[in-house]
């Protein structure tokens, strides 16, 4: 009996131990930044972010797009003179509806045109509440994906939310163009990694 009662306690264990969110730290100019991801409620989403975080697609990136009232973004523009897009793998359905997560202060979510099912690469941290905008029957009837939250450094996203901004030209795919509410000092994304649990 205290064999099966053992067993049945480890296979339990384990599932738990399996079924914790990832984390993935960035490293940036301005400090460090942990994110946990709700691969239960978005799991196309946070597949899709992981994946470009094990490809080191984000390493020595920038925030080209920072508004203090609003939201910073990132994980589109190399650090380059000007930042340069880069060429991100193919969009991802939009899990929007599906996942019931919500764009509040300190959550993570994939940024996209006016397509709702156009996101890559791009991802924003919402440094106030943008519920009421960014979720399902707001802006748009789908919604803007929420798939995790700042778990540690939000002090450190309120840093970047207050650089001084401006309007910049910046390389994208079809040409180079002007953006505004670009940072006027770069705020470097320097690596990105998923944390391994312990």
């Amino acid at each position: 009996m205290n064999f099966k009662f053992i067993s049945i306690f480890y296979i339990i264990l384990s599932i738990l131990c399996n079924a914790e969110n990832p984390k993935v730290l960035l490293e940036t100019s301005q400090g460090n930044v942990t994110l946990e991801l709700n691969q239960e409620k978005a799991p196309l989403t946070v597949k899709n972010f992981i994946s470009y975080v094990e490809k080191k697609f984000y390493d020595n990136t920038v925030f080209h797009r920072v508004i203090d009232d609003f939201m910073i973004q990132g994980g589109g523009f190399s650090n380059e003179d000007p930042p340069a897009q880069k060429k991100p793998e193919s969009p991802i359905k939009n899990e929007g509806k599906k996942s019931g997560l919500s764009n509040i202060r300190g959550s993570i979510a994939m940024a996209r045109t006016n397509d709702p099912d156009s996101a890559t690469s791009q991802f924003f941290i919402n440094v106030v509440d943008n519920s009421k905008g960014l979720d399902p029957g707001g802006y748009s009837p789908e919604g803007y994906a929420v798939f995790g939250k700042v778990i540690k450094g939000m002090d450190v996203v309120d840093k970047i939310k207050k650089v001084k901004t401006g309007t910049s030209r910046l390389k994208t795919l079809s040409g180079v163009g002007a953006m505004r509410d670009v940072p006027v000092d770069k705020v470097i994304i320097k690596t990105a990694k998923v944390i391994k649990s312990k």
